[in-house]
């Protein structure tokens, strides 16, 4: 069974930076697309990042050009660089791998909210305040 834990979320001051962590057991990183989502109090889980096997990336248009996403195969690990933080970024963030059709949306710049996995990990919260 595959193992996820997310780190590195907190409390951070709009225009701010946090930089997310990704640990996974198994092989999940070897074999998949990944990538991370995130869920705002009452709203869907929402796929805002994904990083391909051969480390191309790939951004929903509400975090291009703030976040970085990236992932080191070695240590099945994954990072989310993210900077000049906005109160809409408030969010429980999520790692998992990224299905094939999850990612042609994200390519095509369509919001992706449906992605079911059986297992997820904790997540990491993310609140952007003043």
């Amino acid at each position: 069974q595959e193992q996820l834990v997310e780190s590195g979320g907190g409390l951070v001051q709009p225009g701010g930076s946090l930089r997310l962590s990704c640990a996974a057991s198994g092989d999940i990183f070897s074999i998949n697309d990944m990538g991370w989502y995130r869920q705002p109090p009452g709203k869907q889980r929402e796929l805002v990042a994904a990083v391909t096997k051969d480390d191309s990336t790939y951004y929903a248009d509400s975090v291009k050009g703030r976040f970085t996403i990236s992932r080191d195969n070695a240590k099945d690990t994954m990072f989310l660089q993210m900077n000049d933080l906005e109160p809409g970024d408030t969010a429980v963030y999520y790692c998992n791998a990224v299905p094939p059709i999850a990612l042609a949306r994200l390519m095509a710049g369509i919001s992706v909210f449906d992605v079911q996995y059986p297992d997820w990990g904790q997540g990491t919260r993310v609140t952007v305040s003043s």
